[in-house]
């Protein structure tokens, strides 16, 4: 097949959409076809994912697509972590619950984090599927349960009947083998979950069955990297293998693209992850709180607060640096009045705190850059790799200010775009898996390169010095606690 369209199922932590992309071997096009919102629902103290609303969502946008083009694949990625349980008529039992949710706060597995990371790689989070499976040990779902699918393979269930488990968001519970890449059941086991709840294990191309549900004859369902930031990084318009990326949205998950995990307790005192990506890949990456702190603090002005475009103006304008938190801290995670959260957090450290709406968005963007600093500069001593340039993708690529202040605290050179990394990556997947877009990830990127030529990517060159980051970094708590390390591009002592 030389050129194909195909349906691209999107669903973010805040919203979903259904694209359609029509590539060849030299030429990707998106299009929108629809978008709906994906809110939680707190239902007897418990946060739960509205998830047959979303399914309902899904099925419309698909229909719309199927209706105006003649679609040869779709595929679905989400993110990742959450998951619904099926009994034994292979029925969801209850609505997934949602990673923000406190039910797992103070879980703990009788496994130790030294074994379970030897294992995985993957960095603690008290919402990864293991926490969240331990968390509901002995409820009467749990009881009932007889298979586990995350987010994207549920979906693929009610579409094609076809019950599987997608490799690369797979690889976010905590619950696969990081080296071989199949399932930890010994892992299982010791945490007192059963293997026979997972399915077998899907990778990125994989044609998972036709579609049966009403939305087109036919057309069948290709599985891609389900989990939304291999998707992103699978789009990464990088021209070599020495580059750093930030897939920026609601979180920013910062890191490399490696050939093998890094296992280490280096690594994982630093607590970053190994999550496989295209072809066996490794993302190398920190979970970093993303631009959730700013979409929390506009959330909570609502109409008191100028348009995004005038707060982010106001922010240039600010005093660069003055006022910095870690972004990471858990004190930022749930839901609430961020504003205050921030002047909390700065009060309770004798520093001042920003008064105006301005300095507020001042100050996450400059916490956000000394994140981004320490995970990329953490990132390249823990892998022994270098990189010349940070990729910047996602919704985040389009924050003009975010993009320069990453760049002068990494002190590398930024290439912002494309925003629509996920979309694009979840469409050349599907459309290699066709015949429709080149075999090698290289000439993937390639065809991404070459269709955002232009105004579709952004190059911010770093400015400043490293001592006023240094120095700002050590004010919030983020000084770099790596061995041999300088800062200077290409510089990395083993």
């Amino acid at each position: 097949m030389t050129e194909a369209v195909v349906a691209a199922v999107d669903m973010g932590a805040s919203a979903g959409r259904v694209m359609t992309g029509q590539l060849s071997k030299s030429r990707i096009q998106l299009r929108e076809v629809s978008r709906f919102p994906n809110e939680p629902v707190a239902v007897g103290g418990t946060l739960y994912w509205d998830i047959l609303g979303l399914y309902n969502s899904v099925l419309s946008g698909l229909r719309a697509a199927a209706a105006s083009f003649p679609l040869a694949s779709v595929g679905i990625d989400s993110w990742g972590v959450d998951y619904g349980l099926l009994d034994a008529t292979g029925a969801l039992i209850s609505n997934p619950v949602h990673y923000r949710d406190a039910r797992t706060q103070g879980v703990t597995i009788p496994v130790s984090p030294a074994d379970l990371y030897a294992v995985t790689g993957i960095q603690h989070m008290a919402f990864n599927t293991i926490y969240q499976l331990a968390a509901a040990a002995g409820t009467p779902a749990m009881a009932s349960a007889r298979t586990l699918l995350l987010i994207p393979d549920l979906f693929a269930y009610w579409l094609t009947g076809s019950v599987g488990a997608e490799l690369t968001n797979a690889s976010t519970t905590s619950l696969l083998d990081a080296s071989s890449q199949t399932w930890a059941a010994g892992i299982m086991r010791q945490a007192g979950i059963s293997p026979a709840l997972f399915p077998p294990i899907r990778r990125p191309g994989d044609v998972i069955g036709p579609i049966t549900a009403d939305v087109a004859t036919a057309v069948p369902l290709v599985a891609v990297g389900s989990h939304d930031t291999a998707s992103a990084v699978a789009a990464v318009p990088a021209s070599g293998p020495y580059f750093a990326y930030i897939s920026c949205g609601t979180w920013s998950l910062v890191g490399m693209e490696l050939a093998a995990p890094v296992l280490t307790d280096e690594s994982r005192l630093a607590n970053f992850t190994n999550e496989v990506g295209l072809d066996g890949t490794i993302r190398y990456l920190r979970n970093v709180t993303g631009l959730w702190l700013l979409q929390e603090c506009l959330r909570h002005w609502g109409a008191s607060a100028p348009p995004l475009g005038s707060l982010l103006a106001e922010a240039a304008g600010a005093e660069p640096l003055r006022f910095v938190i870690d972004a990471d801290d858990p004190v930022f995670m749930p839901p609430g009045d961020m504003p205050s959260r921030i002047t909390d957090w700065l009060n309770a450290r004798g520093a001042a705190a920003p008064t105006t709406h301005g300095e507020i968005v001042r100050c996450i963007m400059d916490s956000l850059a000394l994140a981004h600093r320490r995970a990329v500069l953490t990132a390249q001593s823990l892998s022994g790799q270098h990189a010349d340039v940070v990729h910047i993708v996602g919704g985040g690529s389009r924050n003009r200010l975010l993009c320069q202040l990453t760049a002068d605290a990494i002190g590398l050179p930024v290439v912002a775009g494309p925003a629509e990394a996920t979309a694009l990556g979840n469409v050349l997947v599907q459309a290699r898996a066709l015949g429709a877009a080149p075999d090698t990830h290289e000439g993937m990127r390639q065809l991404v390169r070459s269709n955002c030529a232009g105004a579709g990517l952004q190059r911010f060159k770093p400015a400043g010095t490293d001592r006023l980051w240094s120095a700002a970094a050590r004010q919030a708590g983020l000084d770099l606690q790596v061995p041999n390390w300088s800062a200077s591009p290409g510089h990395y002592a083993v």
